[in-house]
């Protein structure tokens, strides 16, 4: 075997079923990308490298329906270049690029050009999301089949809301017609307005515009009687509100074909992030109650909440340093995502399988992918996770180019130690 693609020996590496919680401990071993042996299989091999995993945690890849790659375009705030290398480092082996662009991924040829370049730069697997609308207008779609023929995994309309329901309406029964899965972020158009944080007890302290709860749930309960009438795949993106989950819950029970995603920051912080004029914060969705964000929370742990996403989105420093209200929203996560998931365990929030189930399992579902997991076959993506490292996201330490993490400059416990795509080691990187 060359050395491009070793054969490889992972010894005493905890494996962790994300789906039972079961645990053991055994040795794998990778040949050609894939898994090629377990335990005792692995043990009697002669590998071309060993990897002592000892007290660390071997999970399947990590899988991120919504990322922010910046290109083409935008190589200010990013490159698939960067962003997969930095996704590599957070443990994620699969990203969905997201539909914003610029341009925008509303065409073949944009699709084709995306593919083009990560084949060429990324450390990891890209799958494109394609534009609902024509240029996110929200007014006109977009053409679908077209789109999923060049290879988008599924339709989004980004961060952007549709012009109305009519419209909503009709993306949801063409997409039915050719069994297109769409993705989208609710939002009430008219009841968001121009707020940029929670309606709450932070806006009216600060004199901020706010966003209200409704703006959310509104838009969630028309997506769901629009998704039950048209028999659409309907995923809601990057949930904010407790009731949007309740919402949720219920339509399932009834059968809807409905699942849902929250941003990992959504699951961390609340709107008192915003109370020094932090413009870090500035996301989309807001940040909003301790109510909301315990609701959240709740969802990933019942399965309702089917991922958690990074929701990442690179800036330039001058993008995040202008005042509150004249940033850009976004957050650079893709990093830290598994820490601050360990943050929520060690706090007794959630369990490390209902975190690595909302990592990998779960957004495999969504996409249709099949189920990641370490097992004899399956493709060698995992990750190596060491719940006792310790690391500190500084801007020299981050890889993203976009250095406004959530927690930068602060110590964080649990952490990535190596990440593996196809079989090749995509973090720590090897020198060229």
């Amino acid at each position: 075997m060359s050395a491009e693609n070793p054969m490889i020996r992972i010894e005493n590496a905890r494996l962790l079923d994300p789906v039972s919680g079961k645990e053991t401990q055994a040795s794998v071993l990778v040949e050609n990308g894939r898994i090629s042996g377990i335990g005792a299989a692995a043990d009697q091999a002669t590998p071309d490298q060993i990897v002592d995993a000892e007290g660390a945690v071997l999970s399947p890849g990590f899988i991120d329906l919504y990322c922010n790659l910046r290109e083409p375009g935008n190589g200010q705030k990013g490159s698939i270049a960067t962003e997969t290398r930095a996704a590599a480092k957070g443990g994620y082996t699969t990203v969905c690029a997201a539909p914003d662009s610029s341009p925008v991924n509303d065409s073949t040829a944009i699709t084709h050009l995306i593919l083009d370049v990560a084949e060429r730069d990324s450390a990891i697997r890209v799958l494109p999301l394609g534009a609902a609308t024509k240029g996110l207008a929200g007014e006109h779609l977009s053409d679908m089949v077209g789109l999923t023929t060049a290879g988008c995994v599924a339709l989004s309309n980004g961060s952007a809301p549709l012009v109305n329901a009519r419209v909503l309406r009709r993306c949801m029964a063409y997409a039915r017609t050719f069994n297109v899965a769409l993705m989208l972020q609710p939002q009430n158009r008219s009841l968001a307005a121009d707020g940029f944080a929670h309606d709450g007890l932070i806006t009216t302290q600060l004199g901020l515009m706010g966003i209200p709860e409704v703006a959310e749930t509104a838009a969630v309960m028309e997506m769901i009687l629009l998704a039950e009438e048209t028999g659409v795949r309907l995923h809601l993106s990057q949930l904010s509100s407790a009731r949007s989950v309740t919402m949720i819950a219920e339509a399932q029970q009834r059968g809807v074909s409905v699942t849902a995603d929250v941003a990992i920051h959504h699951l961390l912080f609340t709107e008192a992030a915003l109370a020094g004029f932090d413009s870090r914060f500035h996301v989309q969705p807001p940040l909003r109650s301790e109510a909301d964000r315990l609701g959240l929370i709740e969802g990933v742990r019942t399965g309702v909440i089917s991922a958690i996403v990074s929701q990442h989105q690179p800036h330039d420093p001058a993008a995040k340093r202008a005042p509150l209200g004249d940033s850009e929203p976004g957050l650079s996560t893709i990093e830290s995502v598994l820490s601050l998931g360990l943050m929520l365990v060690e706090r007794d929030e959630m369990s490390l399988s209902q975190l690595l189930r909302a990592l990998t399992v779960g957004p495999a579902s969504v996409l249709g992918l099949s189920e990641p997991a370490i097992e004899v076959g399956a493709a060698a993506d995992f990750c190596l996770i060491d719940p006792r490292a310790e690391w500190q996201p500084s801007e020299a330490a981050l890889l993203s180019i976009g250095k406004h993490a959530p927690v930068l400059n602060q110590p964080l416990k649990g952490g990535v130690v190596g990440t593996w795509c196809e079989g090749r080691q995509v973090f720590p990187a090897k020198a060229s």
